[in-house]
């Protein structure tokens, strides 16, 4: 029998939580390659940054490898969600690999940035966490110019070779609050600093932890669903603790403790952007069975983004369908 907590009511759940369109892509891109081409396929780095996703991949045969010496000559690579450095597509070419890139277009866009600023000279600035895959794709574009800062302790203690030509740019999963002191920092020190056009933090981040901050205030402890290397699912349990309400970061609904919701009345419930929809139901049934009679929805907005998959994809999907055609076809005759 199942110990009830005496206090536990209600299950509130944030929307938009879970999947964000870069992530979406960046799975079915695997599943299209899997069902397309002959194994083995490898992945460099997580697809995504969650467990419970690389398991069931590795359980379908897919093989993930920390960089390319660990892939076979000629074999199919698939390039995570994080993007990689030029010097990782070069290596690609040399092993005669076939690429398929899952970049999402996000991270893209900033790699974009960051060539063009250094084509016209800046010192770039780049706001992110060391050693995330993102950050390591992004310095490596221009690593000559680019300097990493985490805070404004490290805004401080920077020097660059012309505090006149300076350019910032930022990770995209990173806290809206935090990167926009980090900026204010930036902008104190460099005045005549320039930055990307449009804000570089995703939009998938910014709702989650705008939807966050509004669900702190409506319940008593929010569990965040993601794994612990997920830098948007980090920033999710410190939104919420920086906004009044105690927070954990928990991988799958066994990881709950009772004792966080002991005093708890109502609990709010978010994922991270790479945290499938399933392990949010799991939760959601393991807080009824400690007491939870109510579950309810707060949204606050919409998300109708999607991203289109690279030119390669669309041929192997193009090709996969007509495969299965023939197949049926056959079948029937």
């Amino acid at each position: 029998m199942t110990y009830k907590l005496p206090k536990l009511k209600r299950v509130v759940l944030a929307s938009p939580r879970g999947f964000c369109a870069g992530v979406v892509r960046a799975i079915e891109i695997v599943e299209i390659v899997l069902q397309s081409l002959p194994p083995p396929i490898y992945v460099r780095k997580e697809i995504v940054h969650n467990r419970f996703v690389v398991e069931r991949l590795k359980q379908r045969g897919v093989i993930f490898v920390n960089e390319l010496d660990e892939v076979p000559e000629g074999a199919t690579v698939i390039f995570s969600a994080h993007g990689v450095s030029p010097a990782v597509r070069e290596m690609a070419k040399r092993k005669n690999l076939r690429v398929i890139d899952a970049t999402c277009p996000l991270v893209t866009k900033v790699h974009i940035e960051a060539i063009k600023f250094a084509q016209e000279g800046y010192s770039i600035v780049l706001i992110g966490h060391a050693g995330h895959e993102e950050v390591e794709g992004t310095m490596g574009e221009a690593p000559h110019c680019t300097y990493l800062v985490q805070s404004v302790d490290d805004v401080e203690r920077l020097r660059v070779p012309d505090p006149e030509k300076v350019a910032y740019l930022t990770q995209t999963t990173l806290s809206v609050d935090d990167t926009a002191e980090i900026v204010a920092a930036l902008k104190r020190k460099f005045p005549k600093i320039v930055g990307p056009r449009t804000n570089d933090i995703c939009y998938a981040t910014q709702n989650r932890q705008n939807a966050v901050k509004a669900l702190a205030k409506q319940v008593d402890v929010i569990l965040v669903i993601g794994s612990k290397n997920s830098s948007n699912s980090q920033r999710l349990r410190e939104v919420a603790i920086s906004h009044g309400c105690p927070a954990h970061l928990i991988e799958g609904a066994e990881q709950i403790e009772p004792e966080w919701l002991a005093e708890a009345e109502s609990v709010g419930v978010t994922s991270g952007a790479s945290a499938p929809e399933i392990l949010v139901q799991q939760v959601i049934q393991r807080l009824q069975e400690l007491g939870a009679t109510e579950v309810v929805e707060f949204k606050l907005t919409d998300e109708r983004v999607q991203f289109a998959p690279p030119p390669e994809i669309k041929e192997l999907s193009e090709q996969t369908k007509l495969v299965n055609e023939l197949n049926s076809t056959a079948h029937y005759e």
